[in-house]
């Protein structure tokens, strides 16, 4: 009675890791020999292993990332311009606690999602927030907001992520009111949060894309998000028509 009485209250306090160990102390004979301390390191270890794995599944849960990637299992295959030691580097997390931003370019195919969520999803494991976007379609929901009022909260949710990913950048043609929200949302994020871009187009070419005949625009959002910033330009063939290949042969 004593012992389901300590499950229960256990569980009440949300102590869910410290229950299940205590019941895997009592179902098994190896931590019969073990002092106090010991059995009760055990059982502290089990409750912070429980927390640290629920708070990676509410963030990774958060972030909606579009692939399940890993920067453990990036294909470094020659001709993807991918250099080790710089993923390497960039793995650490470092760039997002400084609040620099990523931009990683190449054509389609190329696996420039497929990285940006690799990276997400290293983020997330490191207890930082994420939010995987695809840019076409946040610019709609802040087009929509402006009418029914919420724009102002939307924009202090996007500047709160430690993480934001704008994932296909220069798809689809911007207005002015997409231009002047997609600055919005650069600048309250600037120098304090990190912003991960991919798109197909080349750097050098995103002055035209972002102008639309309002070049001062154009110039501050490069300026906020170009400047300082960490560059990957991936390069060779579609992984998705190599991937193609090798299914068809297996």
């Amino acid at each position: 009675m004593m012992i389901q009485d300590t499950l229960h209250k256990l569980n009440e306090m949300k102590l869910f890791g410290m229950a299940k160990g205590f019941e895997d102390q009592l179902a098994s004979t190896l931590a019969g020999p073990l002092s106090f301390e010991e059995r009760f390191g055990l059982l502290v270890d089990q409750e912070s292993t429980c927390r640290e794995n629920r708070k990676l599944q509410r963030l990774l849960l958060l972030a909606k990332l579009r692939e399940s990637a890993c920067v453990e299992d990036i294909d470094f295959r020659p001709g993807r311009g991918l250099d080790r030691a710089e993923i390497a580097s960039l793995a650490l997390g470092n760039w997002i606690r400084h609040g620099h931003n990523l931009i990683t370019t190449g054509p389609t195919g190329s696996g420039k999602t497929w990285l940006a969520c690799a990276f997400g999803n290293q983020a997330c494991r490191q207890g930082m927030s994420v939010s995987f976007l695809r840019l076409p379609l946040l610019l709609e929901d802040l087009a929509v907001s402006h009418g029914d009022g919420s724009f102002r909260k939307r924009l202090m949710q996007l500047a709160k992520v430690d993480l934001l990913v704008l994932d296909d950048f220069g798809m689809a043609a911007l207005n002015a009111v997409g231009r002047n929200d997609l600055l919005e949302v650069i600048e309250c994020r600037n120098g304090t949060r990190s912003t991960l871009i991919t798109s197909q187009l080349p750097v050098d070419r995103w002055h035209d894309y972002l102008s639309g005949g309002n070049p001062t625009v154009a110039d501050a959002i490069l300026d906020r998000l170009v400047s300082g910033s960490h560059r990957l330009e991936l390069k060779g063939e579609s992984m998705r028509k190599q991937r193609a290949r090798k299914s068809a042969t297996t």
